[in-house]
């Protein structure tokens, strides 16, 4: 018999895997973009933020309204980690940036509630991040599908950080969501960076309309809804429990990666997956 108590926890989990999926999908998008209209990682992260911006703006104020404080640092959060995890994605590859970025912040997240929250760090979480760390290293040892793996790798670690962060400041009493306010900080942060860095943001090759459904996919479901599902769901899923239905994610973005771009499918992307996905097991296992 369903009680009451499990339908919103049924739901969380839910929202929760929907956006896991979506952020997979969209990096699978971001990719194309960056490919197929020269646009640069930060340029793609300043249109995403923009659209979903765009579209809360146009939502009662009710909607799109919140604390101005916890706007800023989840806009700070979200620019650190999805502009370096665009970058890791056009460096080393769709799956494989996908994969470390993922795998990188469930452990960060594990140390920084040990040193900055005072969590006791169990015999059981050492192990994890052991085994986490094993798969880091067989997802390190493949070929990659990008040009510059190893830049591509430390981008990706410091995606996983910037999640962490958000994870963690939620843990300490924080309000993180997904808010027009929250969106607003991240391109303001993003645009100069982008017009200095890139040289701007406007797309310089690809056709005009299948590059401005791109975006407005990008900046729709990866990013506005996606992140409103997420934010829902950890409202009633523990985050152990989130950060293994996360692991959609790096899944969707391998398959779409090896199917629509052509990366390669080596022994060492699943078999490190499974060292990640033992690790965050090992994590979210009840005592």
């Amino acid at each position: 018999m369903t009680t009451h108590a499990a339908v919103p926890l049924r739901h969380g989990l839910l929202s929760i895997s929907a956006a896991a999926v979506a952020w997979g999908a969209g990096g699978a998008v971001a990719a194309l973009l960056m490919g197929a209209a020269g646009l640069g990682p930060v340029a793609v992260c300043a249109w995403r933020f923009a659209v979903a911006a765009g579209c809360l703006v146009l939502l009662p104020a009710r909607a799109a309204a919140g604390p101005r404080r916890s706007a800023v640092l989840t806009g700070l959060g979200l620019a650190v980690s999805q502009c370096a995890y665009f970058g890791a994605v056009r460096c080393a590859g769709l799956g494989l940036g996908t994969l470390v970025t993922i795998g990188a912040g469930p452990v960060l997240t594990s140390l920084g509630a040990h040193l900055l929250l005072g969590e006791r760090l169990t015999g059981r979480a050492v192990a994890a991040n052991l085994l986490a760390v094993g798969g880091l290293v067989l997802l390190v040892a493949g070929p990659a599908g990008g040009p510059r793996p190893v830049l591509g790798m430390a981008l990706a670690v410091l995606a996983g950080a910037g999640q962490s962060g958000l994870t963690l400041w939620a843990r300490a009493g924080g309000t993180a969501r997904a808010s027009a306010g929250a969106f607003a900080t991240g391109l303001l942060c993003l645009l100069p960076l982008a017009l200095a860095v890139e040289g701007g943001v406007l797309p310089s090759t690809g056709a005009p309309l299948p590059t401005a459904g791109a975006l407005l996919f990008l900046g729709t479901v990866p990013t506005l809804l996606a992140y409103r599902w997420y934010f829902a769901g950890l409202a009633t899923v523990p985050g152990a429990t989130a950060a293994v239905l996360v692991l959609l994610e790096p899944a969707t973005a391998a398959v779409l990666g090896v199917a629509c771009f052509g990366e390669p499918l080596t022994p060492a992307l699943p078999a490190g997956s499974a060292l990640l996905l033992a690790a965050i097991a090992a994590l979210t296992r009840r005592r």
